[in-house]
Parts: structure tokens; sequence; C-alpha cells
């Protein structure tokens, strides 16, 4: 797991910012990341599928003048073509939208994902909502990704499924969210994924009371 210390002086200081609850088991001889079209030979080995996520760059783009986002959401796509993947098997993601309407609009591979990442999106209403994702629609995107937080609420002291999550749904998008490992302990609430419903979070278990309502609701 990615970790970090702010404020560290030293390098290793910077890297040892793991919590407690995540395993250090990996931190010695750490293989070499394998490039991105290492990883789809070895995924393919395994008879897996794939879901890639588009970074933001970092970088003005188009960077050095002529390298547009576009042909960096290309670029990703053609390793998969080079490597003979069906389309079937990826859906491709990515923060910044213009990406997944990029995928859907111009490739083959059109299980496009848009991941949300703006979270104060979770007040919006049903017409401002409507707008946002006006582009995704047109261009067919089918998939929208917001964190586990954005899909729930409370009604009373039951976690219900949020207006967020009614707005995707009757939009037609289907939902992939994220993530329910990465909080470690819920005895203190846990955290940002469980955000509007942390007042009934006090154990472990509560995992799987958000999780039914993730899938039934």
């Amino acid at each position: 797991m990615d970790a970090s210390k702010s404020g560290a002086a030293t390098p290793e200081e910077y890297i040892g910012g793991v919590a407690s609850f995540r395993t250090t088991l990996y931190q010695n001889e750490c293989p070499q990341v394998p490039t991105h079209m290492e990883s789809i030979e070895l995924i393919k080995e395994y008879g897996a599928k794939f879901t890639p996520e588009l970074k933001t760059p970092e970088v003005l783009m188009p960077y050095e003048g002529d390298y547009t986002q576009e042909d960096y959401a290309q670029q990703m796509i053609d390793e998969y073509i080079a490597a003979e993947v069906d389309p079937s098997a990826v859906w491709p993601q990515s923060f910044l939208w213009q990406d997944p309407i990029y995928w859907a609009q111009n490739t083959d591979f059109k299980q496009a994902v848009a991941l949300v990442g703006d979270y104060d999106d979770y007040t919006m209403t049903a017409s401002e909502f409507a707008a946002k994702v006006a582009g995704l629609k047109a261009a067919g995107v089918p998939y929208i990704a917001p964190p586990t937080n954005m899909l729930v609420a409370l009604d009373g002291n039951e976690i219900v499924a949020s207006n967020y999550a009614k707005y995707c749904k009757d939009h037609g998008f289907d939902i992939i969210t994220w993530t329910l490992e990465r909080s470690g302990p819920l005895v203190n609430g846990g955290g940002f994924y469980y955000g509007p419903v942390t007042a009934v979070i006090d154990r472990d278990g509560d995992m799987f009371e958000l999780l039914q309502v993730l899938d039934e609701q």
C-alpha cells in the first residue's frame, strides 16, 4: 500500500507513513515495478480482466507542445490492442472525464468508467447532477465510479442509498465503487469511506451492512 509521512525530513522518514493496520511484508526486496505492457501480459496469463486507471497528468497538456490528452488516452488503449486483449475484458477508467468520453466515442473499448473525485457533488440536486453528467450521457459512457461514502446516507440509524446513488441509477449508469478494504478497524467510525454513516459504524461487521446496502439499493 502506498504511504507517505507529511513533514518528513528524510526520504526514509517520508516512506515510513504506513498505517499500523497495513502490512509492511513486501517493503523489503520488492520486485521491480512492471511496465503497463508487462502487467497486461502477466494478467493475461491468469485469465483475469483489466481495470486500468489513466492517471491525470501532473504536467501541462499538450506535453512539449504536441502530445495531447487524447494521445495519452489512446496510448493506453493501444497497448491493449497490441496485446490482442478483447475490449470486453477492459474497463478503462479516469478521474478526468474527457478520457472516458474519448474512449466511448473513439475506440472499441467502450466500457469506460468515469471516476468521481469531486466529493462535494454528494450534495448536488437532481438538476445539478443532470448537468454535471450530460457530457458522459451524450457520449454513451456506461459506468460512473464514486467512492462508497457518496453512495450511502442515514435514515435515522439505518444505512440507505444516498440521493447521489439514486441520481446515478436514474440516469442509467452502472455503478462501480471504491473501496471497502482501506479503512482499517471500524471501531472509530471508519473514516473517509464511511463519511455520512460514520455515526452508526463501530465494529468491523458493519462493513457487511454497508455492502448489503450497496448491493441491494
